[in-house]
Formats: structure tokens, sequence, C-alpha cells
């Protein structure tokens, strides 16, 4: 009896995690963007989803530079401003010794991400994670 219970227990939650999951992934929205890594900062281009289409800043090893669907952003004064024709999502991109590291905080299937990039280097993002560039 306890292990039928257990059991079901076990189920509902997994079934339940799972869900969760499936309807977080949903709700995403595509966008697309091609990183590079500079000498002195980081370049970006927008395929898809942004209002943006290019960004480029200086930034130094190890400081994180928030970014969103309208461009270089703070953590702590993001828009509220929702675009329904625009990806909804924020993210933090940190220069490190090796390439580039990614926090997701809204509108990504990924909590963070990281890759070494050599300097000039591109790599494409996107919701999901790494991606082929166009």
């Amino acid at each position: 009896m306890i292990n039928t219970l257990l059991t079901t227990v076990f189920l509902l939650i997994t079934n339940s995690a799972l869900f969760a999951q499936k309807e977080k992934s949903a709700d995403l929205k595509d966008f697309k963007i091609v990183v590079e890594k500079t000498e002195d900062g980081i370049k970006m281009q927008s395929i898809e989803g942004s209002a943006w289409t290019n960004l480029s800043f200086s930034i130094k090893k190890d400081q994180p530079q928030a970014i969103d669907e309208y461009g270089m952003t703070y953590l702590d004064n993001v828009s509220s401003d929702k675009n329904p024709r625009l990806a909804d999502f924020l993210f933090t991109i940190t220069k490190t010794d090796n390439g580039i590291a990614l926090k997701g905080i809204e509108g990504t299937a990924w909590t963070s991400l990281s890759f070494s990039i050599a300097e000039n280097g591109k790599q494409a993002i996107d919701q999901y994670g790494m991606a082929k560039p166009n």
C-alpha cells in the first residue's frame, strides 16, 4: 500500500515537472543572435526576435552586461514595454578568459550557457542554446 502511494506521488511530481518544462518551452519566442568576441568587447548581431540589429560594446573580463529584445539594459531597469512581434528575453553576457558566459534570466530554455571562442570568432545562440549561424 505504501509502495503504491509513493509510486503515485512520484509519478505525479514527475508529470508535473515535465508539464511545467513543456509549458515553459512552449512560451518561448524565437530569437537568434550571433555573438562575436572582440579584443576589447563584444559584438552582437540580431538575426531574429529583437528590435535591434547590431550591438557593439566594450566590456571588461568577468563584467556582465544585461541584454534584452531592446538592446543593452540593466537588471534593475528592465523595460516593461512588451511588443508581441519581438521575443521577450533577458540574459547577461560576460567575456571570460576563454570565451563567453551567458546567464538566461527570462525567455530562454537555458539558465546558463558558456562556450570557448577565439578573438573575432562567432557563435550563434537562440532561445534553446547554441545554434548554427545562418
